[in-house]
């Protein structure tokens, strides 16, 4: 158990455990008394609290989709940006965010089940990378408004921040590579397979 005293496992640990809190699940069940989890897509994200929660009460829908995003953002963000003011180097940084973007996905509150990991991952590469994060937030805007459907929206922004990453950064600093963003996109393209499915379909519904 010598391990656990190690720093950066006890960063790790709790970047996990931070990742894997369900704000989605808790938002929904405090305030308008539905889980999440047992309707829509099942997803603990902000946009399976908008879409199920709507079928209640439209205008607390928005209200709670908006702070179910911005909590899960802050996830990622907040782990890194103390762990940034207690001098933690650039590798175990990016190291933190993958796993709390794995903790919202396969969170250990829920037996492992989670959201998407889109918004958490916006968290961490917007103390990261916060150039990418401009390009990806457009694309996802824009996309979004046009199709309206989430999945699609999301994936093409990760596509753009990836694209940018390459471009406005062509070694990532301190690490001289790119495999965070890959793990990252990886995990969240795994977590919307489900997504691509229905949309093959013609099942994938609009966030409207």
């Amino acid at each position: 158990m010598e391990f656990l005293f190690n720093t950066n496992i006890q960063l790790y640990l709790a970047s996990y455990l931070i990742g894997g809190i369900p704000f989605g699940l808790l938002l929904g069940k405090i305030f308008a008394g539905v889980d999440i989890t047992e309707s829509g897509s099942k997803s603990i994200g902000a946009t399976n609290v908008l879409r199920v929660i709507k079928e209640k009460d439209p205008v607390l829908a928005k209200k709670l989709g908006a702070a179910t995003l911005t909590l899960d953002a802050l996830k990622g963000a907040a782990v890194l940006l103390v762990a940034k003011l207690l001098g933690v180097e650039e590798a175990t940084l990016w190291g933190m965010g993958v796993v709390a973007i794995l903790g919202h996905c396969f969170s250990p509150y829920l037996k492992f089940e989670g959201g998407k990991g889109v918004a958490t991952g916006l968290g961490v590469v917007a103390v990261m990378l916060p150039l990418e994060t401009l390009v990806a937030l457009s694309v996802w805007l824009i996309v979004g408004k046009i199709l309206k459907i989430s999945s699609v929206s999301s994936l093409l922004g990760l596509a753009g921040m990836l694209a940018a990453s390459y471009i406005l950064h062509p070694e990532l600093p301190g690490i001289s590579s790119h495999a965070p963003l890959w793990i990252i996109a990886i995990i969240i393209f795994y977590k919307h397979i489900p997504n691509l499915i229905r949309l093959a379909r013609g099942e994938e519904k609009p966030v409207l």
